[in-house]
């Protein structure tokens, strides 16, 4: 018999949330639930480019799945970043900070509005983000970065650049020389205008507000997912360890791949997070789930749970099932969801209890006919399934 959920909760992915709705209407819940409780809100919002994006999701097939259309006119895009934004001042603790992810084609009217909304004395930096991937333009210099407008919401902000910092090793700069101090420490030397200045290979180097060492997702980088707009860790992991401490909570409205939530659970941050399209439900369940089959040292007996729920709205979609029980243990089932020949991406089995599923095990790369174990004593066992364009049904077994 079909059921209807509105969310599912996993007892491991990493302390957190994920809502699956447009963010200007999740963001009134969000603000009455967490006002005030955000450290750090990383956006990486639709640029204004007028394209519509794709990506292959979870499709074997070579087939591509609509993600969003980036075709809002600029008037309405301003005033519905407006709206975003003003919601991330709301959730924002005093010692918070905004991250904005933009091109060139928003950067500067938005940093106005965040004046506006922030305060110009709020403003921390403009960090460009520099690459090597992309076109090769010839009627202007070819656009090879973004930019990231840092906002803090007070002066009592928690910003961190040591934890960021990288040792500078055992190469010397600027004609320096070299030597080994009392305690076995190598160090380097230079004598300008009359004063010593004297550094050592352990001492930090912080990043500037131009970061050329992060590179941008190559075709063929372990870490794609054939999710477009994909942004790289080590750009989230930065952002994440300069401007929250563990345990904070770590909040993107546009979360897409899931990067931001993947980075924070792996630095021992809670997270929230937003996004519109099924395939980024589908592809942040598949990232999280993966981290947490990883052994850690969060797991050890005695570490507390680290449950993630998923939230989104009962699924009407049409669907055609059939399943037969094999040993009393094992159900086979076929299905077709809203009558599209997408392939199956996710099934889980578990129980449902006021809407909500609880799944017992999960398979992250399903294919039919299904095979699933069914949970000995469970009188009711309920099963998902997922297809690649992120059309879900929830079933009873009888």
């Amino acid at each position: 018999m079909r059921i209807y959920c509105k969310a599912e909760q996993h007892d491991l992915g990493g302390s957190g949330s994920f809502f699956l709705a447009r963010s200007e209407k999740q963001l009134p819940a969000l603000i009455k639930a967490y006002r005030g409780k955000v450290q750090l809100i990383y956006l990486d919002p639709p640029f204004g480019t007028g394209d519509a994006f794709l990506s292959k999701g979870e499709a074997n097939d070579g087939g591509k799945v609509p993600l969003f259309q980036d075709d809002m006119p600029e008037n309405e895009y301003l005033k519905w970043m407006r709206t975003i934004l003003l919601g991330c001042h709301a959730l924002l603790s005093p010692t918070g900070s905004l991250y904005l992810h933009v091109d060139w084609r928003m950067s500067a009217k938005l940093r106005l509005m965040l004046d506006d909304i922030f305060g110009q004395d709020n403003f921390m930096d403009e960090i460009i983000w520099s690459y090597k991937s992309g076109g090769r333009a010839t009627r202007f210099y070819p656009r090879k970065h973004d930019t990231i407008l840092f906002y803090r919401k007070s002066r009592r902000v928690y910003f961190n650049i040591a934890a960021v910092g990288k040792p500078r090793g055992p190469e010397p700069r600027n004609h320096m020389k070299q030597f080994v101090d009392q305690n076995g420490r190598v160090g380097f030397s230079i004598r300008s205008r009359g004063k010593l200045y004297t550094y050592y290979e352990d001492d930090l180097i912080y990043p500037t507000d131009v970061w050329t060492d992060i590179e941008h997702l190559q075709q063929k980088d372990r870490e794609r997912l054939g999710y477009a707009t994909q942004k790289p860790e080590a750009l989230l992991e930065r952002i994440i360890l300069a401007s929250s401490q563990k345990g904070d909570l770590v909040c993107d409205l546009f979360s897409g791949s899931g990067t931001s939530a993947a980075v924070a659970v792996k630095n021992d941050r809670r997270f929230l997070a937003v996004d519109a399209s099924p395939l980024a439900l589908i592809t942040l369940r598949k990232r999280l789930l993966s981290l947490a089959s990883r052994p850690t040292l969060l797991d050890e007996p005695g570490a507390e749970p680290r449950p993630m729920t998923l939230h989104f709205p009962a699924s009407r979609c049409k669907s055609e099932v059939t399943y037969t029980v094999e040993d009393k243990h094992i159900l086979v089932a076929k299905a077709t969801l809203n009558h599209r020949s997408a392939p199956l991406a996710y099934a889980a089995v578990g129980s449902e209890q006021s809407q909500v599923f609880h799944p017992a095990y999960t398979v992250t790369k399903a294919k039919l006919p299904l095979k699933l174990p069914l949970p000995k004593g469970e009188k009711r066992p309920v099963i998902q399934l997922v297809n690649s364009f992120g059309d879900q049904v929830f079933f009873t077994v009888e």
